[in-house]
């Protein structure tokens, strides 16, 4: 397996998960169409999650080939060893890309200013397929950071880059209500019932089910919780908008009142990296 190889892998890993996701989202309008359901809110909403593409794919062209740079840079400049690629090393980057996803995936939860980047990928009151591209512009930096031990482990560049773009692929086909529970698979993978829950702001299912293909990382670290009711959707302090635009910044205008605010080194600390909702 060579660089090329694992290109092509990519890609085709990519466009399952896009065509998985377009007849989901298919059936999700046809639904919505025959049962009079598709109000215009919920087409709206819609409208504002695809939207959030145009500054998430003019941000992160340039993050993530900036990380790639990077990581081959790193690579042949500072690391003395690469491992050789074979199919069962990209099967454990694959792995340790998801250990680490789930830490990545908390700590955009648990710190407020990287929180206000995928605070936008929680905003919508809705579940379907199109939440699936919904992003903050600024997400991908936090994986560049989180990804990059690997690199000075000697995992080879392309692998590390094909296995974040593979978990994050994995997920579209979670984003939905059309699939119910899967008994047999709920309890190793993040399924579309584990992450409804992830989803939902109601105090029993707020910053659980971080895992992006396994959900094994959540039972292990204590944040697994099963779906019992139906999740209500959305942020716990309310955001209603379907403004594309505030959309996209929906939690920067709160943080940049409490950074003028605060008064203190200490509460300008807690509002860029404390806990959202705890300043």
């Amino acid at each position: 397996m060579n660089g090329e190889a694992i290109e092509r892998l990519g890609a085709s890993f990519d466009e399952a998960f896009l065509v998985i996701g377009l007849i989901i989202l298919g059936i999700e309008v046809m639904k919505s169409l025959l049962s009079g359901r598709l109000e215009s809110r919920k087409f709206l909403d819609m409208f504002a999650n695809v939207s959030t593409q145009l500054p998430y794919l003019l941000v992160e062209v340039f993050v993530f080939s900036s990380i790639y740079v990077g990581y081959e840079y790193l690579a042949a400049n500072l690391i003395g060893w690469t491992i050789p690629i074979n199919v069962w090393l990209a099967l454990a980057t694959l792995l340790l890309a998801d250990f680490i996803y789930y830490w990545e995936h908390r700590f955009a939860h648990e710190v407020r200013l990287f929180w206000t980047q995928h605070a936008v990928h929680h905003s919508s009151r809705f579940m379907n397929i199109t939440v699936a591209v919904r992003f903050g512009p600024g997400e991908g930096f936090l994986s560049g950071m989180f990804h990059l031990p690997l690199v000075f482990l000697g995992f080879p560049p392309a692998l590390i880059y094909f296995a974040i773009l593979a978990v994050q692929a994995y997920q579209t086909w979670i984003h939905t209500e059309l699939i119910g529970k899967l008994p047999l698979l709920d309890g190793w993978l993040n399924t579309a019932a584990n992450h409804r829950v992830h989803h939902g702001c109601d105090e029993k299912y707020i910053d659980k089910n971080y895992g992006g293909i396994l959900i094994v990382w959540d039972r292990l670290f204590g944040t697994y919780q099963r779906e019992e009711e139906t999740p209500r959707y959305g942020l716990a302090t309310d955001f209603e908008s379907v403004n594309p635009l505030r959309v996209w910044v929906s939690e920067l205008p709160k943080l940049f009142q409490d950074v003028k605010r605060a008064r203190t080194a200490r509460t300008i600390w807690l509002a860029l990296f404390g806990r959202p909702g705890r300043l």
